[in-house]
């Protein structure tokens, strides 16, 4: 994404428009487009509006009691399940993608550790004859 152009310089274009220069002159000489003089000196507005950021989480924290209430009742619920829950109860559809967002906001992910591991595991594990365990 571009940066912004400095407060200095719209306020620079402008002041030269008000000034009796053409936008587009104005544009020329301070190295600008035609179509951002035109916009700054019509909307007269000298402050770039902000950039980047999270514009849609709003709508999901809304329903943040309701989603850790249902995390906390039943601790592996998984995002395909809270979506249809949300769906389900209050008509509200979010992705599993935003469900995790929003749940690793929240500091509520699951990790996987050892006792989580599959129960065939110690099977497939094979020992060098005479440094395992047991009798050699």
């Amino acid at each position: 994404m571009a940066k912004s152009l400095s407060e200095d310089l719209r306020k620079r274009v402008i002041a030269a428009v008000e000034g009796g220069l053409s936008r587009r002159a104005a544009a020329e000489r301070f190295g600008v487009s035609a179509s951002s003089a035109v916009r700054w000196t019509r909307s007269g507005e000298d402050r770039a509006k902000a950039q980047g950021g999270d514009r849609r989480s709003a709508r999901i924290e809304a329903f943040a009691e309701i989603i850790l209430a249902a995390v906390n009742k039943k601790i592996d619920i998984t995002l395909i399940e809270l979506a249809a829950l949300l769906w389900a109860k209050h008509g509200q559809q979010f992705a599993p993608s935003t469900l995790w967002r929003f749940l690793d906001r929240h500091d509520m992910t699951l990790k996987k550790n050892r006792t989580r591991q599959r129960a065939d595991a110690a099977r497939r594990r094979r020992t060098t004859p005479g440094l395992g365990r047991g009798a050699a």
